[in-house]
């Protein structure tokens, strides 16, 4: 797989990230931070109301890495993430995963991440490093 993949390869995918998905975070994380939650509470933030966790955010390129590309059986190694804006519940957001990288001797490849709202705001920014299954380095 790693020899098929070119720099600027691209996966994208849109997705809703609802109040339930924000409540099933929280509870899995144990992050009931009220400026997730209560409206009340949020208004007095610089957010006016309730945000989406950042790391939520953030956990959802996995889904390309792991079933899409590279796929299956892919190593995520490491990412780096900049918030850049916040994401509200309720909103449909753009994941965009790019090639920037390819190291054949190290099995590694590069992305460059980035999370889009709906009004093409840039959320999100960062890099991954993955290592794709062996066996799709040696084919």
């Amino acid at each position: 797989m790693i020899r098929k993949m070119e720099i600027g390869d691209q996966r994208i995918y849109e997705r809703m990230i609802t109040t339930e998905d924000v409540k099933k975070f929280g509870e899995l994380t144990g992050d009931m931070n009220k400026t997730h939650f209560d409206e009340a509470y949020a208004a007095g933030t610089v957010f006016k109301k309730p945000i989406v966790h950042g790391m939520l955010i953030g956990s959802l390129f996995s889904r390309i890495f792991g079933l899409d590309y590279p796929g299956e059986g892919t190593i995520y190694c490491s990412q780096s993430i900049k918030f850049l804006k916040p994401v509200y519940p309720n909103t449909i957001i753009t994941v965009v995963a790019t090639v920037k990288e390819i190291i054949l001797e190290k099995n590694r490849v590069i992305f460059t991440t980035e999370i889009f709202d709906e009004n093409k705001n840039c959320v999100l920014t960062g890099e991954a490093a993955l290592m794709p299954r062996k066996e799709q380095f040696d084919e």
